[in-house]
């Protein structure tokens, strides 16, 4: 067979399409308009944008502070290309380690409650960089089955054996520990904040279980940085943090700006930093994203209100959705899906509340299991009453799935 030939039959054949997982094929989806990926943005202030002359409310973003376009922000990243230029053109290891990347890893295994940090180019690097580097032929990685693919993709990766627990099932991680063999080095990998469903490890039973088998723990904590624990992340909201080994988070959430970066003991640093190839092999993370990191740390740090803010708008949403008739699953962060199931659906409720003027993430497999397609909506700190009200009277003329509505 042509190996371009899968490539034609996912583009232009329903049937092959709903065999690897899609509800349809691209170019069917496109000609229904209901293709929700890829669409170009003309201009954003964060949560508002505009698409071909259209001004839309933003409730799919990342930018859980607001800080993309907050002016300190925006100014660090500038003086950063003024003073060093666009790039460092090498690695961490050779030409591309600066003293803002010094500062900025001092900073935040400080802010985490760690010894030492290291700074990658992109989160999805943070992962893959340091489990691959950790796991070796004899280790054994325990991971929750709704970990991000980045950590999936970091344990395969390695040269170790990975194990998977159902969500969020403590009994389960502790039946898979425990089959471990005895002379296997362990680390259990769980995401703080689990991206798609807006749910929290609890990181108490957790570090209790991993304690009783000896294992490590690594805490990927993209979606918790600058939302849980006062901005300190999930550990910090268990007060759990000096029984976590490893904190991983990024800068292409609350911290606007992109990156990522593995904080923890110094020893664990060190051999992360000579190992993993996801550093020794890339371009160091650019001034101005590193410049924007430490800025938006320092409102952070200085402006604890906005934490407080992002949140009760999330409690307020999800009320609201709740009494529209929307599942929002066990949402308790500013990450609130609307769960719909079927893949056609979701995309029809996407397009609807787009043409109503809200933009949503419609997600689907792979991303999700199969049957469990969802909107991903989330919120800001800078979202406005008004703006929510918009948000809320578009949910409520559309109607929930099964409710009357769509």
């Amino acid at each position: 067979m042509d190996l371009f030939e899968k490539c034609q039959r996912f583009l232009n054949d329903p049937e092959f399409a709903a065999s690897i997982g899609y509800p349809t094929n691209p170019r069917a989806a496109m000609e229904q308009g209901l293709y929700p990926y890829f669409i170009p943005l003309d201009e954003t202030d964060g949560t508002t944008l505009s698409i071909a002359g259209r001004r839309l409310v933003m409730i799919g973003s990342n930018n859980y502070l607001g800080l993309t376009t907050d002016p300190r922000v925006r100014r660090a990243a500038i003086e950063a290309v003024e003073r060093y230029g666009t790039s460092c053109t090498g690695s961490r290891f050779l030409n591309g380690t600066l003293a803002l990347h010094r500062e900025l890893e001092e900073r935040l295994a400080e802010y985490v409650g760690m010894e030492r940090a290291i700074v990658f180019s992109t989160g999805y690097q943070a992962n893959v960089g340091a489990i691959s580097a950790l796991i070796g032929r004899n280790d054994v990685v325990v991971c929750d089955k709704e970990d991000h693919a980045s950590i999936v993709d970091g344990c395969r990766l390695s040269l170790g054996r990975m194990v998977r627990y159902r969500h969020n099932e403590i009994d389960d991680l502790d039946r898979a520990l425990a089959r471990c063999p005895g002379d296997a080095g362990r680390l259990v990998v769980v995401d703080g904040v689990f991206s798609m469903g807006g749910d929290i490890s609890p990181l108490d039973e957790v570090t209790e279980c991993c304690r009783r088998h000896g294992a490590r723990l690594l805490v990927d904590d993209a979606h918790g940085i600058g939302v849980m624990g006062g901005g300190r992340g999930t550990a910090a909201e268990f007060g759990v943090t000096e029984s976590v080994d490893l904190i991983m988070g990024t800068f292409s959430k609350a911290l606007a700006s992109v990156g990522g970066f593995v904080a923890g003991d110094e020893a664990a640093i060190h051999w992360i930093q000579h190992r993993a190839r996801s550093l020794i092999f890339s371009t160091s993370l650019p001034p101005a994203s590193t410049a924007a990191a430490l800025a938006a740390l320092d409102v952070v740090e200085s402006e604890p209100e906005r934490v407080e803010r992002v949140n009760a708008i999330a409690g307020r949403m999800r009320r609201q959705y709740r009494n529209l008739g929307f599942d929002v699953g066990e949402s308790a962060t500013p990450i609130v899906p609307i769960l719909v199931g079927d893949g056609l659906e979701t995309l029809k409720l996407w397009r609807a509340l787009f043409d109503a003027g809200v933009y949503t993430n419609a997600v689907l497999p792979p991303a999700v299991p199969d049957g469990k397609a969802l909107l991903r909506t989330s919120y800001m700190a800078t979202h406005t009453s008004g703006q929510l009200d918009e948000v809320l009277q578009a949910f409520s003329e559309v109607g929930a799935p099964g409710a009357g509505g769509r």
